[in-house]
């Protein structure tokens, strides 16, 4: 049987979609962890971490291997770890969190040295004062984050929408990048897609070093926000491009202005790779 009738039938058995053979995902290696939700490319190091049920560490990854160098963050709990960012001095910063049942009080923003990577330098505690319960109702559950970014001395979050819908409504929220307790600033909302969650919802965002596109990604899309003016994101252009097979990808970055690094979690032997992506050619072959 062909390659490429394989791995349609798989897609079909595993996910129950259709997928594309000619993705413009480039596989560059197979990682040695299996739930890898995100990247972060600093100053020629690319960094990684994992999500709830795994130990408080960040992960060297080499990009033609897969092998990783790991170090333990003493001083930090993984709850639900879910997004790795940076800022202009090269400084990593840990996204706890991941709020699935939309029940957390502690949620929390670790700033790391890379260069010192084991120790946490301070952490900045927020909630949504939108949020009155702890869980709210199902129709309310729209206060679980995977995806951010710092830009500028500021934190912007991405939602996922948990409610009943279950659709690609996202809020975008703003936090200042500085040590203690605050309350997220509602900046706007919008919509990726409305026809199923896993393919809509945001698991992973960053921002080009030039400042002026944000990626966004899903299991199957990327979404690319451009033409925004400061950091009114909500009100830029948001232009999605498939990527290929469904997998539950969560991890993306910049590597410069046109290349992006993208990771997705290992399941039923399905994903636990690691690809680049063009924008270029991504806007070319859509």
């Amino acid at each position: 049987m062909a390659q490429a009738l394989k791995l349609v039938l798989v897609c079909i058995i595993v996910y129950g979609c259709s997928c594309k053979t000619n993705s413009p995902l480039k596989e560059t290696a197979t990682l040695n962890l299996d739930e890898v939700s995100g990247l972060e490319y600093v100053n020629g190091t690319l960094w990684a971490l994992q999500d709830s049920g795994n130990k408080n560490k960040l992960y060297q990854l080499d990009p033609k291997t897969g092998e990783h160098k790991s170090f333990t963050i003493k001083n930090s709990k993984n709850n639900d770890w879910e997004s790795l960012a940076s800022d202009a001095e090269g400084n990593l910063y840990i996204g706890d969190f991941g709020n699935n049942d939309n029940d957390r009080k502690d949620l929390v923003i670790y700033k790391v040295n890379s260069g010192k990577p084991e120790r946490v330098e301070y952490t900045i505690h927020f909630s949504y004062p939108e949020q009155t319960e702890f869980p709210p109702k199902k129709s309310k559950r729209v206060y679980d984050c995977e995806a951010f970014f710092e830009y500028q001395g500021y934190f912007y979050l991405f939602s996922k929408n948990r409610s009943i819908k279950g659709d690609g409504s996202v809020n975008l929220y703003k936090l200042q990048n500085k040590r203690g307790s605050q309350k997220a600033q509602l900046m706007g909302s919008f919509i990726t897609c409305n026809n199923n969650y896993r393919k809509c919802a945001i698991a992973g965002a960053d921002i080009s070093p030039d400042g002026k596109t944000v990626a966004l990604i899903s299991g199957d899309k990327v979404w690319l926000i451009t033409n925004f003016k400061g950091d009114d994101f909500p009100h830029g252009t948001l232009t999605p491009y498939e990527i290929g097979e469904l997998t539950q990808k969560e991890g993306i970055c910049f590597i410069d202005n046109d290349n992006i690094y993208i990771a997705d979690e290992r399941e039923k032997n399905i994903g636990g790779k690691l690809y680049t992506l063009k924008i270029n050619d991504l806007k070319t072959n859509n």
